[in-house]
């Protein structure tokens, strides 16, 4: 009769910020897929890959750690990105694009709610509702509780099943999306780049009264030289300028018209560290679309962890072959000028989900994780004591500690 009930009703409960609506929508299809073979299947056959999806997280991040503790420039980077691009919530990550990233957190939080869901039916375990999730009435994702006592009864193989079903539905759809993006990136042919410069650093400002303003340097430029020497990046050219303080030289540029451009200029004798010395803004040229385009299909067999790049974030600009810097140098006969729309939407629908998965397959007590290991250390102890919550406790703190230590670390080693 509850049940029917639950079925039948729709409620809000206010948390400030969070908003949860209770719908009874999501309840008859999770009786419905449960009943199928293939839910049977899947839930007998998930019950204990949650250990293999938490060793990989483990895995990512020690590796991140070890990295970040022999590579200054790795710190350098991470400190440049700052620390609001560890959140997965668009608008406070600055780097999530608010369309693109709504959207997938959405799908991602709805495909992992019902791995939970439906898997607890195949079980007969009650679902007392499902719902959506808002904060400041944006609405983030969607819930299903769980009947806390019937759960509680399930043999360890059922909740083991259940805990990990959520993560495993993320780690699939990620890598389903990750094929349908290779297929994208599989249409695409670089656009023809006959007489674009093949090396220099472009002006995208300048500042007025400077010596790049005074020598007459366009917002647009190509600069190609300095002092004879190519410039094939923007620390060269930085490291060009300072190697000749005090001495006249000779810069060479291409501005937007292709018109190619030479000038004497006097150098000062001393620029401060931090300081620039031409007055101007700069980023590295566009690479070669056919070498992006190879490297990052490459990637797809042989790092498919470098895929993880966002389009959006300073590297990935450049190396991303359906960013906005780097898309329009492509086109597709199969999908057509639609395809950056679909590569977006496709790949943070895979960066998402893999990194909800991952998360909650950590050993962190509020994560499913976390669940999950209290359950194996209580079903092999064949106890709930205290000393074995406090087993289960210390793991979650351990863990915790080397997460804080793999967000914070860039900002202690300098």
């Amino acid at each position: 009769m509850e049940q029917q009930r639950n079925k039948n009703k729709v409620h809000v409960d206010i948390k400030f910020p969070l908003i949860f609506i209770h719908t009874p929508f999501g309840l008859t299809f999770f009786d419905r897929v449960a009943k199928t073979k293939a839910a049977k299947v899947y839930a007998k056959f998930n019950a204990y890959l949650m250990p293999l999806i938490t060793a990989f997280a483990i895995f990512l991040i020690v590796g991140s750690l070890m990295i970040m503790f022999s590579n200054a420039a790795a710190r350098d980077t991470i400190r440049n990105v700052g620390p609001r691009a560890n959140f997965l919530i668009p608008i406070l990550n600055p780097f999530f694009p608010v369309t693109y990233g709504l959207i997938a957190l959405i799908i991602t939080l709805v495909i992992h709610e019902a791995g939970h869901g439906i898997v607890a039916r195949v079980f007969n375990i009650r679902v007392e509702s499902t719902g959506i999730l808002l904060i400041l009435g944006i609405p983030i994702g969607a819930f299903v509780n769980i009947e806390r006592e019937e759960l509680a009864r399930a043999s360890f193989k059922q909740k083991s099943s259940i805990l990990t079903a959520g993560a495993l539905n993320n780690m699939i759809m990620a890598a389903i999306s990750l094929v349908a993006l290779y297929f994208v990136i599989s249409t695409l042919t670089p656009l023809p780049t006959s007489g674009e410069p093949q090396f220099g650093v472009v002006v995208t400002d300048i500042n007025d009264g400077s010596l790049a303003a005074k020598v007459g340097l366009s917002k647009g430029s190509v600069i190609q030289t300095i002092a004879g020497q190519n410039v094939r990046s923007v620390e060269d050219l930085g490291n060009l300028l300072r190697s000749n303080l005090g001495h006249r030289i000779e810069i060479t540029w291409r501005d937007e018209a292709g018109k190619n451009i030479a000038r004497s200029v006097d150098l000062p004798s001393f620029a401060q560290a931090n300081k620039g010395i031409m007055g101007i803004f700069i980023r590295d040229l566009t690479p070669d679309p056919s070498v992006v385009l190879h490297r990052y299909k490459n990637a797809f067999t042989s790092n498919p962890i470098a895929l993880l790049t966002p389009p959006t974030l300073g590297q990935g600009m450049y190396v991303v072959p359906y960013s906005d810097l780097m898309a329009p140098k492509y086109e597709s006969n199969i999908i057509g000028p639609s395809f950056p729309i679909i590569a977006n939407m496709l790949f943070w629908i895979w960066f998402i989900n893999f990194n909800v998965g991952i998360f909650n397959a950590l050993p962190i007590s509020f994560l499913d994780g976390g669940s999950w290991y209290s359950s194996l250390i209580e079903s092999k102890t064949k106890s709930q004591t205290t000393v074995v919550k406090n087993a289960a406790l210390l793991l979650s703190l351990v863990m915790i500690v080397i997460v804080i230590m793999s967000i914070t670390l860039p900002y202690f080693i300098r």
